[in-house]
């Protein structure tokens, strides 16, 4: 349960009343023919949420997040996982939609993910096949009914198969957390003075995705409130 300085403004996608608006819908179909959905994975589909209110954050939401869009390798810890792109001529650019990154996962392999959402507070990568989960991730900033500041992660994913479901139980669990809350407080200490009390994780089963979710094209929650 989230404190009552850092209530989410929202859950759930909204494309349907038009607050989120696709770059392309065909080149959106050609992307997501490919990627490495939930149904094709193991296990539970599980949503995981890794969220922090920033202290003293001088910036606005969409600010942070395109430092995030253009620095996303160095917010995540190289001890764990290194992220690359695919086109060397854009490393260093501002990940764009249809983007696709190499992450070199410690103890794992390389696999590639894919930006199939982005809007001025959010990022949303989709896993590849090979990858051990079976899903997306969603990074954004948004403010509170407090006007604090708040970064956000959260995946909803399966494991990518019966292998990768296996090796996540005895040991991926751990080292996920261990990576994205270290990319919270990153992007806490790049925006603020890091964090107030703590860095918040929890992990939700879900029967199925929610209502009028298309895993393909939408973000894991939508970030409002710049």
């Amino acid at each position: 349960m989230q404190p009552g300085r850092a209530v989410p403004i929202m859950v759930g996608p909204s494309t349907g009343k038009g607050e989120m608006a696709s770059e392309s819908t065909d080149i959106e179909s050609t992307q997501a023919a490919d990627l490495l959905l939930p149904e094709h994975g193991a296990g539970p589909l599980l949503q995981r949420d890794y969220w922090a209110v920033i202290k003293d954050c001088q910036h606005s939401p969409s600010t942070l997040m395109d430092w995030v869009a253009r620095r996303f390798a160095e917010f995540a810890p190289s001890e764990l996982c290194v992220f690359k792109h695919e086109d060397a001529s854009r490393e260093g650019e501002p990940l764009q939609l249809g983007d696709e990154l190499s992450v070199k996962i410690q103890g794992a392999g390389t696999f590639g993910v894919r930006v199939i959402h982005k809007d001025a507070q959010s990022l949303t990568l989709a896993t590849l096949p090979g990858h051990p989960e079976a899903g997306r991730i969603t990074f954004g900033a948004y403010r509170n009914e407090h006007g604090d500041v708040i970064f956000h992660i959260r995946s909803r994913a399966r494991s990518g198969s019966t292998f990768h479901y296996v090796g996540f139980v005895t040991a991926g669990e751990a080292m996920q957390t261990n990576t994205w809350t270290e990319f919270v407080l990153r992007a806490a200490v790049t925006a603020g003075e890091g964090v107030v009390g703590v860095i918040h994780a929890d992990t939700t089963e879900l029967e199925e995705e929610p209502d009028g979710a298309d895993p393909e094209h939408d973000p894991t929650f939508i970030a409002k409130g710049d």
